[in-house]
């Protein structure tokens, strides 16, 4: 019953709501008179009955995936629970692939470009949810490259316009230890060991393989087997383990063994050695690479400092071996010059400070011309008498140059990345020869086009037996 209003007739507020076919209209129950009709409109806008509907907008359903998409979250699924994902990671990796599945660059793509979409997804989900997992793990699992998945992340990541978080070195190492089998039912108890320590000690490594430049581009794989076979031979330095090589311990272990692992274990030692001559009780001698695991757990407890010294004492070396090619000519009127560490090493602060007279330098190799003698001792004149200020006195760029200096730069530093050391030679680029047409032409050329009489003779024969085939087949035809 509608309240507020009345019949106009009759004057009862009795109305009803009395539904006509498709019109609902408003009647008093007293003397039945029609009170309104709501459904009669002016405009077409507002109509509903009557209009024209569209066939696909009568029939419309919701879109259902198609098979291969199907397929492709069934792939998703299955390596998300293979990897032992939790749920939020899968429905992450489902919702990506989801996503980028009805992008034009993947949804007209081939069968295999798809494949390597939901594992470059599980990838992406991973990483977005901080789950370390390496590329290679996924290579493995879907058997493809990685340069076509490392190519259809990258495209991924640029189509969804999503920044994953980068996963460090350190981050794999857990769930890379973890493949180990290592414990002492499968092994002899003087090989086995615990997870838990050899994490602790891989862990120590792999930073110091990071801030000596072993880590920056290059693949994680090999690094960390170097590092876990390293860390296992540094917990139980005995005989037996120091015999094992890599290949041996990775099929022990029951993993496989990358091709750069025994390129990386060898950069590994090689920084361990440089350290850990720095020992004070091994009082400065040299750590070979077959006995550098004994001495690991010292070198990573004390890394910092022994760093520290092995630089001091490379830098030390290397400017001693400048001042003994190159001497100082003014240290011999007793004044040394700022930069002067030859003076510096030898006569101390002391003798600076006092002005007295340092000892003399060496004297050079090569022997210096009377003009070069000259302008030294003319300098060495006008500083004396105050004419030059000991920061303007300054040496011919001849006179000065060290032949350290004319050495690459990488051999004036002790820790750098390895490609540096030994770079790829690049090819040379072969002269373009100018060729004219008038270029003239030997006599051994020349013979070699020339036919000889035998060759000649031979050659009429075949012409000869040429043209009576030719012959005999042109009497058939006629």
């Amino acid at each position: 019953m509608a309240s507020g209003q009345s019949c106009p007739g009759c004057g009862s507020s009795n109305l009803v709501d009395d539904a006509l076919y498709s019109q609902s209209q408003l009647v008093c129950a007293d003397c039945g008179s029609v009170v309104s009709e709501g459904l009669l409109t002016t405009t077409r806008s507002e109509e509903v009955q009557g209009t024209d509907v569209r066939y696909y907008e009568s029939t419309a359903v919701v879109k259902q995936p198609c098979r291969n998409q199907i397929h492709g979250l069934k792939r998703v699924r299955a390596l998300c629970r293979i990897l032992r994902f939790s749920q939020v990671i899968e429905q992450t990796a489902e919702s990506l692939f989801r996503r980028a599945y009805e992008h034009p660059s993947f949804l007209n793509a081939h069968r295999p470009k798809k494949e390597l979409l939901g594992g470059s997804c599980v990838l992406l989900s991973s990483r977005m949810h901080n789950w370390p997992i390496a590329m290679g793990t996924i290579c493995s699992l879907l058997q493809v490259s990685d340069q076509d998945m490392g190519t259809v992340y990258l495209e991924l990541v640029r189509i969804l316009n999503v920044e994953p978080i980068t996963t460090s070195i350190s981050d794999l190492l857990e769930s890379h230890c973890s493949q180990y089998q290592l414990s002492p039912p499968g092994v002899p108890e003087v090989f086995a060991e615990s997870t838990t320590k050899l994490i602790e000690r891989a862990t120590g490594l792999v930073e110091l393989a990071s801030d000596t430049w072993l880590v920056t581009g290059r693949h994680p794989v090999p690094i960390l087997v170097a590092a876990v076979y390293l860390a296992w031979l540094s917990l139980n330095p005995c005989r037996a383990r120091l015999k094992m090589q890599l290949g041996k311990f990775c099929k022990m272990a029951k993993v496989a063994m990358p091709l750069m692992a025994a390129v990386r274990l060898k950069e590994i030692k090689e920084v361990l050695c440089k350290i850990g001559k720095e020992i004070p009780w091994l009082r400065g001698a040299d750590v070979e690479p077959r006995t550098v695991p004994t001495f690991t757990k010292d070198i990573l407890q004390h890394r910092g400092l022994l760093m520290r010294k092995a630089l001091h004492s490379f830098e030390s070396e290397l400017s001693h071996a400048d001042c003994e090619l190159n001497p100082n000519p003014f240290s011999e009127g007793g004044l040394s010059l700022p930069g002067d560490t030859c003076a510096a090493d030898e006569g101390g602060e002391d003798g600076i400070r006092s002005g007295k007279s340092l000892p003399p330098a060496t004297p050079r190799a090569s022997v210096q011309t009377r003009e070069e003698t000259q302008e030294g001792q003319e300098r060495t004149a006008l500083l004396r008498d105050g004419v030059l200020e000991e920061g303007t006195a300054t040496f011919d760029s001849n006179t000065q140059k060290s032949p350290t200096s004319d050495c690459h730069w990488a051999q004036r530093h002790l820790f750098v990345p390895p490609c540096t050391k030994n770079p790829r030679k690049r090819k040379a680029d072969e002269a373009v020869l100018a060729v004219t047409g008038d270029e003239e032409i030997s006599d051994s050329e020349i013979e070699e086009y020339l036919r000889t009489p035998q060759e000649m003779e031979d050659i009429r024969e075949m012409q000869k037996k040429l043209m009576s085939v030719s012959d005999t087949c042109l009497y058939y035809r006629v």
